[in-house]
């Protein structure tokens, strides 16, 4: 658990010191609400080896549900949290019932459709908005007495939350909850043979990390005062895998990287429009999800364990090296 301290000891320090770089407030609470996101995603998909890409279905039904709670009934922001998480906890119960027997592409191919099937409740749905999202979602008061409609407030609350998921996340991977999960992912029939419940291990981690995805969106919706069915989307599963799979799937800090990076290369070719190439001009606007694509291929390409896992073999290398030479 050392370094995991340092990591988020590293977070705070950075954390704090961010809005008064120049950076909004804004930007960076969605860089840290999807953050969580990815951190929820990577808990089971990096720890079980199980790909979901269903975990959009999580996410936005928790914005959904925190959010209509918020804005309808008035609830406290942290009440509106845990109805996101039980809403996500929930939906990955009944995902996990039906999916988590399936090994490799069935699993995958499982949760995707059950995410497809949200996805058009949530068009139907009449309290979701349709097209139109769930709009002016308020931030609430914390405990019935901060009030988050303050930018900053909302900042430091999203980076306190932030620092938590780390934790606790890092705390069950390495609690023997968490040892067991990785001898699952690493030799599934040998810890049947070893007299484990594998299939109840591996549900019990699918719906906590529905739960913390679905805490993810809730928190996004009140960040951005909206919910809307891009969160909900398939392709936002799409977005998390990405992130992971760039900043370093199985890492602990590998998805806030993954995160940042995506949402800063998004807005960031968002806003360059057209390039002239000799004769030629790009609008890099409409081609986003093409450059990601390629950037991302080109990380996989180069860096096979993503940006924080490569950093993290390479130090793992040295302290080995300097073992073996002070051995002989």
């Amino acid at each position: 658990m050392r370094n995991t301290w340092l990591i988020a000891g590293l977070i705070v320090v950075i954390g704090a010191a961010a809005p008064f770089s120049g950076l909004y407030p804004l930007f960076l609470m969605k860089c840290m609400a999807l953050a969580i996101f990815a951190i929820a995603f990577n808990f089971f998909t990096g720890y079980v080896g199980l790909l979901s890409i269903g975990h959009a279905a999580f996410y936005g039904m928790g914005a959904y549900f925190g959010g209509y709670a918020i804005k309808t009934y008035g609830v406290s922001t942290e009440i509106a949290l845990l109805i996101g998480m039980m809403t996500g906890a929930v939906l990955g119960l009944l995902f996990g019932l039906l999916a988590i027997r399936r090994r490799g592409i069935y699993f995958a191919m499982i949760t995707l459709a059950l995410a497809q099937m949200v996805y058009f409740f949530c068009v139907q749905a009449p309290f979701t908005g349709a097209e139109d999202g769930l709009q002016r979602i308020p931030r609430g008061k914390l405990f019935g007495l901060i009030d988050l409609s303050n930018d900053l407030s909302m900042y430091y609350f999203t980076l306190l939350l932030l620092v938590l998921s780390i934790v606790v996340v890092q705390y069950l991977v390495t609690a023997p909850f968490g040892q067991v999960l990785k001898a699952i992912r690493d030799n599934e029939p040998r810890a049947v043979s070893l007299g484990y419940d594998v299939q109840r291990y591996k549900l019990t981690a699918f719906v906590l990390s529905a739960a913390l995805a679905g805490g993810a969106g809730s928190l996004k919706a009140m960040v951005l005062s909206l919910a809307g069915l891009p969160d909900v989307h398939w392709t936002n599963s799409g977005a998390v895998i990405l992130m992971c799979l760039l900043g370093g799937l199985g890492t602990a800090l590998g998805p806030v990287v993954g995160a940042v990076m995506v949402v800063l290369l998004e807005t960031e070719l968002a806003s360059i429009g057209v390039v002239k190439i000799g004769s030629l001009s790009l609008d890099l606007s409409t081609k986003v999800p093409i450059v990601i694509g390629v950037i991302f291929m080109v990380t996989v390409l180069l860096f096979r364990k993503g940006i924080v896992g490569e950093i993290q073999s390479l130090i793992d290398g040295y302290h080995r090296r300097r073992a073996e030479k002070s051995a002989t």
